[in-house]
């Protein structure tokens, strides 16, 4: 099986996999990004060499205090009671990781947590969250697979504009491959397509739409560059193997994991 075909059939998996998560219950959608967020977070911790259990807990704090409450649909005040309890818990966790640490490796170790939390963990737990602002299911079918539809729209056309038109290097030595038009390609294309999600997901305005393609054409990118800084910082080249012919999770999700607290922030505000 060559790289392409290998590639066709396991990206087709991968993607049947995340909109039945999606689209399929409240309990399926949680557990899949709870899934997605330990992998990552494996992945990421991989690639800065952090060798250490308690990113693990703190996540398990976050998102199981965040979205045990979505699942019995208990009122937005509750919740962020236990979110603030789950923040506490999870700070106080790295901190008391700091007595398992050698002396000389504290602020290295305690800053690489930190940093595991913030582009990890956080992000996962606020995807969660965005069907249930409302303080119901209620923005699934639309919000979290519309906005998958534009990062993969974003990033194809990215690619093929880049590839036959692309010039002007974007920030060449952190990704070398990545063009001022196919930047721009890859914008045009997600706001098209964010015209287009609006024709059929109508829960939300073009308006809306329009928005959530600005965000992740412009952050979405820029969660893929910071990706690329730490995986060449570090040498690797994939985040891991475990989507043949894709590299890692991290590697397909790094859009979507930068773009998601600007479009959670963005839907409090309208709400």
């Amino acid at each position: 099986m060559n790289n392409f075909t290998k590639r066709i059939i396991f990206g087709a998996i991968y993607i049947g996999v995340l909109t039945f998560g999606i689209l399929f219950s409240k309990i399926t959608f949680i557990s899949l990004f709870f899934l997605l967020m330990l992998i990552t977070l494996y992945e990421f911790t991989s690639i800065i060499k952090l060798k250490s259990v308690f990113p693990y807990i703190i996540a398990v704090f976050l998102f199981v205090f965040a979205n045990a409450l979505n699942i019995r649909d208990i009122p937005s005040r509750s919740l962020s009671e236990m979110a603030g309890v789950a923040v506490f818990l999870s700070f106080f966790a790295a901190f008391i990781s700091i007595l398992f640490t050698k002396k000389e490796e504290v602020i290295s170790h305690l800053g690489k947590i930190f940093l595991s939390i913030i582009y990890i963990v956080v992000p996962f737990t606020l995807i969660a969250q965005i069907p249930f602002i409302n303080n119901e299911f209620s923005y699934v079918n639309t919000t979290i697979l519309g906005v998958f539809i534009l990062v993969w729209v974003n990033d194809s056309f990215a690619y093929l504009v880049g590839k036959n038109f692309g010039k002007t290097k974007l920030l060449e030595r952190i990704s070398p491959n990545k063009t001022v038009e196919g930047f721009i390609g890859g914008m045009v294309f997600t706001f098209v397509g964010a015209y287009i999600l609006s024709l059929f997901f109508t829960k939300l305005s073009l308006v809306n739409w329009i928005a959530f393609a600005g965000i992740v054409s412009t952050f979405g990118v820029l969660g893929d560059l910071i990706e690329s800084m730490f995986k060449r910082q570090t040498g690797v080249k994939d985040s891991s193997n475990f989507i043949p012919g894709h590299g890692g999770f991290l590697d397909r999700l790094d859009s979507v994991i930068f773009a998601a607290p600007f479009i959670f922030i963005y839907l409090l505000i309208i709400n």
